[in-house]
């Protein structure tokens, strides 16, 4: 019994951290702080969500697997192990070292659209606006939707950083026309605040928010980042509305 409550313990804080990391909804906090162990399975078991426990046991793998393959590149220095290098430097957020990594990838083969495309994303990361419109058009280019049109969404918001209005704009509007991803509307509508058309984002960010309680669990936790951004949003969006209505 002293075993279980010691475990259960761990499990209150392990499920108070992601639950502040994904922020669902606010009851579970008082089931998970009330109920203690029981009300934190019923927490994971509800939301169905053991991501984060599975990924614990990843991240150490993951790391290894780098490690590997940093020694590997030496002695064989292939396109193709500089490209899975990449993309595990990529989940881990090392963004520098993941350019590196494909821009070793490229400089042997420039056949991959998905390498093209990882090193954008990397180079968005970085702040690096120009060489990560360079890549994201090339990808555009032979593929619009490519990963779900995130790379059309990128490098929307790459025109935006730097002032490319219209090219930003002619994105966004086919964005919205076409796509569905929370990630996708979420940056329309905050280029669209931000360009002072404060009505169509409004529009934007209710019809992800309308879709929030019909989404399952998984996507609902996948889109979290995005559906606060569309809340954060919606506020926005109504104080540029209210100032721009004459009085």
């Amino acid at each position: 019994m002293r075993s279980f409550f010691g475990w259960g313990f761990l499990l209150q804080i392990a499920a108070l951290i992601h639950w502040a990391k994904r922020r669902p909804d606010t009851f579970w906090l008082w089931i998970i702080i009330i109920g203690g162990p029981i009300g934190s399975i019923a927490y994971f078991v509800v939301e169905g969500d053991f991501t984060g426990v599975r990924n614990s046991f990843k991240a150490p793998s993951r790391r290894r697997r780098i490690a590997l393959l940093r020694a590997i590149v030496r002695d064989n220095p292939a396109a193709g192990n500089y490209e899975e290098l990449g993309e595990l430097l990529l989940e881990q957020k090392k963004w520098a070292e993941a350019r590196d990594a494909f821009d070793h990838a490229l400089a042997q083969r420039t056949d991959s659209l998905h390498t093209f495309y990882f090193r954008g994303v990397a180079e968005f990361e970085l702040g690096d606006n120009e060489a990560a419109i360079r890549d994201l058009e090339h990808v555009v280019k032979i593929d619009p939707k490519h990963d779900y049109s995130r790379a059309m969404c990128l490098l929307g918001q790459g025109y935006a950083r730097t002032r490319r209005t219209a090219e930003a704009t002619a994105l966004f509007d086919k964005l919205v026309a076409s796509s569905t991803a929370p990630e996708s509307l979420t940056a329309a509508a905050e280029f669209y605040v931000e360009q002072g058309r404060a009505a169509e984002a409004k529009e934007i960010v209710e019809s992800i928010l309308a879709r929030r309680p019909t989404m399952p669990a998984y996507q609902r936790r996948r889109d979290a980042k995005w559906l606060r951004k569309a809340r954060q949003l919606a506020r926005r969006s109504q104080q540029s509305a209210r100032a721009a209505t004459p009085r």
